[in-house]
């Protein structure tokens, strides 16, 4: 973590794949690899403790591939800049894991959604009892 907060991967856990995006760029989109993408594997990190490695493989194994996650960027028309936004999304991907989940303060429903309720339970069955009566 970063005095303001941030999470910081290390560079040398990161991997880089980059391809041809697709878009605007005019002929310049044909010849050079400006798509970006980022794998990061929380399990091999030196960054996390064992409990922040946990949580954020629990949160984050839908997005998990082979034990990495993948972040990709194309959204730019250079490769610096999609590596950019592809390591922020990241980094915050990652944090937002580990950040504690809210716990769900236990609430009761109000009287009137519990009359409501009723009600409509009430008008159902008498609607089905008058079928049943014809």
């Amino acid at each position: 973590m970063t005095p303001d907060g941030r999470l910081r991967l290390p560079e040398s856990e990161l991997g880089w794949r980059f391809s041809r995006s697709s878009g605007p760029g005019g002929q310049h989109v044909n010849t050079t690899e400006t798509r970006v993408e980022v794998l990061w594997s929380p399990a091999d990190s030196t960054v996390l403790t064992p409990d922040q490695r946990d949580r954020v493989t629990a949160r984050l194994r839908n997005r998990l591939v082979d034990g990495r996650i993948s972040v990709v960027s194309s959204t730019h028309r250079s490769q610096l800049r999609n590596r950019e936004d592809a390591l922020r999304r990241l980094e915050e991907l990652v944090a937002d894991a580990l950040r504690p989940a809210k716990r769900r303060r236990a609430t009761r429903p109000t009287r009137g959604s519990v009359e409501r309720r009723l009600d409509a339970k009430k008008r159902r069955s008498q609607l089905k009892r008058d079928r049943r009566d014809w």
